[in-house]
């Protein structure tokens, strides 16, 4: 039996009376997280751009857009897949690499909205898209990442889980859709290179692909069966070393969506470590940046890959900065969303200790990962004195997790520009998901106007 079939047989049956309690109210948890962040980049000028895009394309008014009005399911997905990604501020699996909220939530909530599914079956949905996106991105990393964005490439085939499973579709059709949107899965990390905006396009389109793979699969539209074992598959394509028994461990039994990390930091996940320690040495020490001789950050290899930019010349560019994140953690005390700015840019104070502080490849830390990942930080001041540091996980991992106090206090910051009823109003909907008949209740009224 291939793998896409194995895959297949797992969404078609799954129902919401399988998932156990605690993974119901988790994966409402990572729906309110996803809104907060795409109400916060809803204005944001690269999903402006997609916006005006996708209502010059027009459609009918199947599914409601974050960033206002409504327009086809499609471009529901597209958008709002590209407006949760941009703050940096979406969730995270440290073993798959892949942001599956900015992916799988957008098209599996278009798709309810349009089909006018229930609470429970977008719960469902939701939890096995993450499952399926999950299990595809831990199958064949660290490898893909060095060149593919495990969220774009991955993340296509739990939003066709997602919609797949929305559209109830049978088995059969499943292993058409899941075949499809692998040969759609795209993302290329050059984009990084220029700080360009490619990465919203990543997201809208891994959650437009996986859409359409499943729609065309409703309809007859076939697709290759092994697409990810085959011969010309997407194993052997895009990947050094697999390891195809993460597809099929425990498939039904462990519901994934569990291993997921929040974010609470507003820039890449790979700088977090290092920033935890930076507001840790803070804390701890009474020590002034101006007494900083150097600090020494130790990563993991994707660390030195992605975010070792000791000039960021744009706000987005600083997110994927670790010596600017590492800098401006040690100068504000935080790295929330408000703290990346023009002004924090080029702000002396930080400026001037970014160029103290060095990344370098630390062994221990890079043998862990992706199952760890970890930092390690030596800061010597001036005097000669050193301070060590370690994390192994950083805040908002399953082994280091936040509240869903703590998470529900994140979303009332992100969505802070919404009056307070309209943030209560959310918060109410998603936390009863299970209780709402027609998920087409789901968005503010105001969101609805054109």
């Amino acid at each position: 039996m291939s793998l896409s079939r194995q895959l297949a047989g797992f969404i078609a049956r799954t129902r919401y009376e399988d998932l156990p309690a605690e993974t119901v109210a988790f994966t409402k948890l990572c729906i309110l997280d996803w809104l907060g962040s795409a109400l916060a980049g809803a204005a944001k000028q690269p999903v402006r751009i997609i916006h005006e895009l996708a209502r010059e394309l027009g459609g009918s008014g199947q599914a409601t857009l974050v960033t206002g009005g409504r327009s086809s399911v499609a471009n529901a997905a597209l958008v709002n897949g590209a407006a949760s990604h941009v703050v940096e501020l979406d969730d995270i699996h440290k073993q798959s690499i892949i942001h599956a909220a900015t992916v799988v939530i957008p098209t599996a909530l278009a798709a309810a909205e349009w089909l006018n599914r229930s609470g429970k079956e977008l719960i469902a949905a939701v939890a096995v898209g993450y499952d399926v996106c999950f299990r595809v991105g831990e199958a064949v990393s660290p490898s893909h990442y060095r060149f593919w964005h495990n969220t774009a490439t991955c993340g296509t085939f739990g939003a066709a889980a997602a919609a797949a499973s929305l559209l109830r579709l049978d088995e059969e059709q499943i292993v058409h859709a899941l075949g499809n949107a692998g040969t759609q899965a795209a993302g290329l990390w050059e984009f990084i290179v220029d700080g360009a905006m490619s990465k919203q396009l990543h997201t809208g389109k891994a959650a437009m692909n996986g859409l359409l793979a499943a729609l065309l699969a409703q309809k007859g539209f076939t697709g290759p069966s092994r697409i990810l074992e085959g011969e010309r598959g997407f194993f052997r394509a895009m990947a050094e070393t697999v390891d195809e028994s993460r597809i099929t461990d425990r498939l039904g039994e462990h519901f994934k969506i569990a291993e997921n990390s929040f974010k609470i930091h507003a820039s890449c996940r790979h700088t977090h470590p290092a920033v935890d320690l930076a507001l840790k040495l803070r804390q701890q020490s009474c020590i002034r940046t101006e007494e900083l001789r150097r600090i020494r950050v130790g990563g993991y290899r994707s660390v030195l890959a992605i975010t070792d930019n000791p000039d960021p010349q744009t706000v987005y560019a600083a997110k994927f900065s670790l010596q600017f994140c590492v800098a401006l953690a040690l100068v504000k005390g935080r790295a929330g969303l408000a703290d990346f700015s023009e002004e924090t840019l080029h702000d002396p104070a930080v400026r001037s200790l970014m160029e103290r502080v060095e990344l370098t490849l630390d062994p221990d830390v890079d043998a862990a990962y992706p199952e760890r990942w970890g930092s390690s930080m030596e800061a010597e001041t001036v005097a000669g004195e050193v301070l060590r540091l370690v994390a192994d996980y950083p805040k908002g991992d399953p082994e280091n997790p936040v509240t869903a106090a703590e998470l529900t206090e994140k979303f009332h910051d992100l969505a802070a520009h919404l009056p307070e009823d309209t943030r209560r109003s959310y918060l109410e909907t998603i936390l009863h998901l299970e209780t709402i008949a027609d998920v087409g209740r789901f968005w503010d009224e105001r969101s609805r106007v054109s």
